[in-house]
């Protein structure tokens, strides 16, 4: 089997985004929240038979806690975030596990179930779903891949070598030194994209610098690895049978109606129809 790991909140923001570039005059009020399931029944429709989505269902996480700049949701359209929690309780009836995260962060719930499903000789490959550098970290040769839905991009673990020009494992130090704006850590003074993949290519991970390397700097970049190191110890699924897709819940109907959105509960139950057989 495969199994596919989708970063709703980077789905949402997509739609969000999206919408208001394509749409004139007054905006659905979850429109957002509609884009992102019909996204996931189109999975469904091309064949994905197991799926999870993990969301920020609150955008702070224990990291804010190590770095005052961490991101925060400061700044994000209060459209947007009011959409998180309906895309939750949206998916969740379509019959789609969502792992809504509060103390750790959606990325860490991908890392943390692509650990998991990986761990079982049936899963054949696991796709993340996401163009977030961090889940770069996850690949593993080609059995763990990340796809980038908006370049089409598949990226196993020569396409990370490619792209970084370090090894997957190494991705939380490439970014301690490069930074990532994104996550709102600035990396190390002086330290671009080539000059950290050369340090990491010839000594390693951080810890195994020479101590002139860094000099004083060194506890800084380690800070931020720990920054761009993702969990993968969280309790998400016992089974990754909990990930299959028998269909939409019963209130299906009523959240589609609050959706404003017919075609999707049309979409949906062609689809469970279709798997049922």
């Amino acid at each position: 089997m495969i199994v596919h790991l989708v970063d709703g909140t980077y789905e949402l923001f997509r739609h969000f985004y999206g919408l208001r570039r394509f749409t004139t005059g007054k905006e659905r009020r979850f429109g957002a929240v509609a884009g992102v399931l019909n996204t996931m029944v189109q999975m469904i429709d091309e064949g994905a038979t197991h799926l999870g989505v993990a969301t920020d269902h609150v955008i702070e996480s224990f990291r804010n806690g190590l770095w005052s700049g961490y991101k925060t949701e400061e700044g994000i359209d209060l459209a947007l975030l009011a959409q998180f929690e309906p895309l939750e309780d949206a998916l969740r009836a379509m019959g789609i596990p969502v792992w809504a995260m509060t103390e750790l962060e959606a990325d860490d719930a991908l890392a943390s179930a692509a650990a998991i499903a990986s761990e079982d000789s049936r899963v054949q490959k696991v796709c993340i779903w996401t163009p977030d550098k961090d889940l770069a970290q996850c690949v593993r040769e080609d059995r763990i891949v990340q796809i980038d839905r908006r370049s089409k991009v598949i990226r196993d673990a020569d396409g990370v070598r490619a792209k970084f020009g370090v090894n997957p494992e190494l991705i939380p130090d490439y970014l301690a030194l490069v930074g990532d704006s994104a996550d709102g850590y600035p990396g190390i003074a002086g330290i671009g994209p080539k000059g950290a993949a050369a340090l990491l290519t010839r000594y390693g991970a951080i810890e195994l610098f020479p101590s002139q390397e860094l000099g004083e700097r060194q506890p800084l970049a380690l800070l931020f690895k720990l920054l761009a190191t993702l969990r993968t110890d969280a309790k998400l699924f016992a089974d990754v049978d909990e990930l299959e897709w028998r269909g939409p819940a019963a209130g299906f109907p009523a959240v589609c109606k609050r959706l404003d959105a017919p075609d999707l509960l049309a979409r949906v139950t062609k689809a469970a129809r279709a798997r049922a057989g």
